[in-house]
């Protein structure tokens, strides 16, 4: 029913239906895309040859944002994946959403991540397994099905507080009347936020049947998915997106993960390492990685990784490298 490896995508049913209700033949797109046509009839692809599709959709459509809303749009829960089904006939839009997050682990390259605090609900968007990020088109109908996710299963005009984008999407006042809100364009990350209220509105299209029948079967999927990869590298991916400003505890990543702290240390420790270990390889790994990019202070080094002082990275610095920051970076940057 799923697909469980990381670098193989399956384009879903809904996709190419999509496209025929905003007037685009698939294989116009597939073509554009420099892909054999057979992916119509075997949707299978690579990460690479994924986002090459949406990237297609996008210049055949020439109109970022009009494209974004029209597809979004478009998707009729009768081609909705089960991952997505899950979502719609949950019991309200906050329980939608965290099927959503929960579920996307066994769709990559999208990685979903939720956030309740004070008056806000935000979605950030990532991506799993890959450096690469995806076209602008791929981004913004991410964000754009969320929001239209709470709109069909509630029947409420729900508006969004605000949309962040990393990149220009095209007509920004198209963008603002769709989420009801005001679009910020250059963000530091891709990302939704809405009113937290709303997250209590409960679905006209909840539908308990069909869950109890659907949930198991996903969350088997899901555990098969977590086992066939290498728990240790996905453990490693999750406190890699969350070090910028903070430090990731254990708790964190097992709830991200749906499991208790107990059981994610009981299987690192059947991989031979700890949460730990996995914590400092990560932070050092960053650190290196950042400190060769010599646009970024060292104080933004530190931020980044997780230090909310330099004196701390500095310490933690010199016992992994032996070196402090600015020396390793003199000998370093600029002799690959």
């Amino acid at each position: 029913m799923l697909l469980h490896t990381s670098n193989r995508i399956k384009m879903p049913l809904g996709f190419w239906e999509g496209l025929r209700q905003v007037g685009i033949a698939p294989q116009d797109v597939v073509r554009k895309a420099r892909l054999p046509i057979t992916i119509i009839k075997e949707p299978v692809v690579s990460i690479t040859q994924y986002f090459s599709m949406w990237q297609a959709y996008s210049d055949i459509i020439d109109d970022t944002a009009k494209g974004i809303i029209k597809l979004a749009t478009s998707f009729e829960p009768t081609h909705y994946p089960p991952t997505v089904l899950v979502a719609y006939h949950a019991r309200d839009y906050r329980d939608a959403l965290k099927r959503m997050v929960r579920y996307k682990q066994l769709c990559p390259p999208e990685s979903l991540r939720i956030t309740e605090e004070g008056e806000d609900c935000t979605i950030e968007l990532d991506w799993a397994y890959t450096e690469q990020p995806g076209p602008p088109m791929l981004v913004g109908i991410t964000l754009a099905f969320l929001l239209e996710l709470g709109r069909r299963g509630t029947g409420q005009p729900i508006a969004a507080k605000l949309v962040e984008f990393s990149h220009p999407m095209g007509d920004v006042q198209t963008l603002e009347e769709y989420f009801g809100c005001s679009i910020q364009m250059g963000a530091t990350c891709n990302r939704l936020t809405i009113h937290r209220g709303d997250l209590d509105r409960p679905f006209a299209s909840y539908n308990l049947e069909l869950l109890e029948m659907l949930t198991p079967l996903l969350d088997q999927s899901l555990n098969e998915h977590q086992h066939s990869s290498s728990f240790t590298e996905m453990v490693k991916w999750i406190i890699k997106r969350s070090l910028a400003g903070g430090r990731p505890d254990i708790q964190t990543v097992a709830s991200e993960l749906g499991m208790s702290d107990r059981t994610l240390q009981r299987r690192l420790t059947s991989e031979c390492t700890s949460f730990k270990f996995l914590l400092t390889q990560v932070r050092r790994d960053q650190a290196r990685e950042y400190l060769a990019d010599p646009s970024l202070d060292i104080k933004d080094v530190a931020f980044l990784i997780g230090y909310e002082d330099q004196n701390s990275f500095y310490r933690a610095f010199h016992l992994w490298e032996g070196d402090t920051p600015s020396n390793w970076r003199s000998k370093h940057v600029g002799t690959n």
